[in-house]
C-alpha cells in the first residue's frame, strides 16, 4: 500500500498567508503558552512527497535507528544522508514560521525522524527538551514536528503543559518515566494539559523548555513525524555530551555555527 494512502481525504486548511506568515494571534499564543498548532505548512504534494521517503528511509536504515526504549524509532540528522528529506528539513516555509514565533534569527540544530510503529502502545511520557542538549547563551530554542500523516490522538499525538517554557531549571528528565517530569516539579502535575491532533501536513511548534509527551499509537498504521529543531543562531557549545556534537571536536564556548548547523534556506527575513 502506497504510503500516502494514510493521508486525510478532507481539504487542507492553512493558516498561512500568501507571505507564508501566520497571525499575529497565533504568536502571541506561541509566546505566551509555549506551543502552538499551525495548520496546512505543508501542502498535499508535498506531504505525499516526504512520507513517501521518510517510509522508504526508515525500511532503508532500521538498522541505524535508536529505538528509544521500545517507545518510538528515531533517526537523527536525515538530512545529511537524504536529499529528499534534506528538502524537508530545510523547509523555508516551516523556517519561516518558526523565525517568526521565535522572533529572532535561527539556524539548524539537527533534525530527526520519530516513527511510533503500529500498535506499539506506549507513551512518550512528559519531559522537556532543552535539558538534553549542550547549548549555552541562546535564547529560547523550538521544534518544528511536521505531521506526514494524519495524527488523531489514538495514533500518537502531542499533549502540551502550557506556560512551562519558563522553567528552565530542571534537570534532564526520563521520557520513558511517567513520573519524572513531576518529581522533578511536583506543582506541574496539575497543570493545564491540551492535546493538539493534527492533520497530515499540520505541525506544533514548541519551546525546547515546553512540557510535552506523545500518546501512545494505538492504530494499525504507523506515525510519521518529522521534527526540524530550530536553535539560536548565536547558540554556543556549553561542551556537555551530544550524539549531533561528540565527534566534531568542538571545546565548550565554540559557536554552533558552519555548514553542519546550516540557516534554512532562503528566508526572508522582513
Amino acid at each position: 500500500m502506497n504510503t500516502a494512502t494514510q493521508l486525510s481525504t478532507a481539504l487542507p486548511t492553512s493558516d498561512l498567508d500568501a507571505d507564508g506568515r501566520v497571525p499575529e494571534d497565533l504568536v502571541a499564543a506561541y509566546r505566551q503558552d509555549g506551543f502552538v498548532r499551525v495548520r496546512g505548512v505543508l501542502t498535499a504534494d508535498e506531504v505525499s512527497r516526504y512520507v513517501d521517503r521518510a517510509a522508504g528511509y526508515l525500511e532503508e536504515h532500521r538498522a541505524d535507528r535508536l529505538q528509544r526504549d521500545r517507545i518510538f524509532s528515531q533517526l537523527v540528522n536525515v538530512w545529511e544522508h537524504d536529499p529528499i528529506l534534506r528538502e524537508l528539513t530545510l523547509h523555508p516555509g516551516t523556517a519561516r514560521v518558526a523565525e517568526q514565533l521565535a522572533g529572532f534569527g535561527l539556524r539548524i540544530w539537527h533534525d530527526q525522524m520519530l516513527v511510533k510503529e503500529p500498535r506499539s502502545n506506549a507513551a512518550t511520557h512528559f519531559h522537556q527538551d532543552r535539558p538534553y542538549w549542550p547549548h549555552a547563551n541562546d535564547r529560547l530554542p523550538l521544534s518544528a514536528w511536521i505531521a506526514l500523516v494524519d495524527v488523531p490522538p489514538e495514533r500518537g499525538c502531542m499533549t502540551f503543559l502550557p506556560g512551562t517554557q519558563t522553567r528552565t531549571d530542571l534537570q534532564p528528565q526520563d521520557l520513558s518515566d511517567e513520573e519524572d517530569l513531576f518529581g522533578r516539579a511536583p506543582e506541574l502535575r496539575w497543570s493545564e494539559r491540551v492535546t493538539v491532533p493534527l492533520r497530515a501536513g499540520d505541525c506544533t511548534f514548541h519551546s525546547g523548555f515546553t512540557g510535552h509527551m506523545a500518546l501512545p499509537n494505538t492504530t494499525d498504521k504507523a506515525r510519521f513525524a518529522h521534527v526540524n529543531i530550530y536553535m539560536d543562531e548565536d547558540t554556543l557549545f556549553s561542551g556537555g555530551p551530544h550524539v549531533v556534537t561528540d565527534p566534531l571536536g568542538l571545546t565548550a564556548g565554540d559557536p554552533l555555527d558552519g555548514d553542519q548547523f546550516p540557516r534554512p534556506a532562503q528566508l526572508d527575513r522582513r
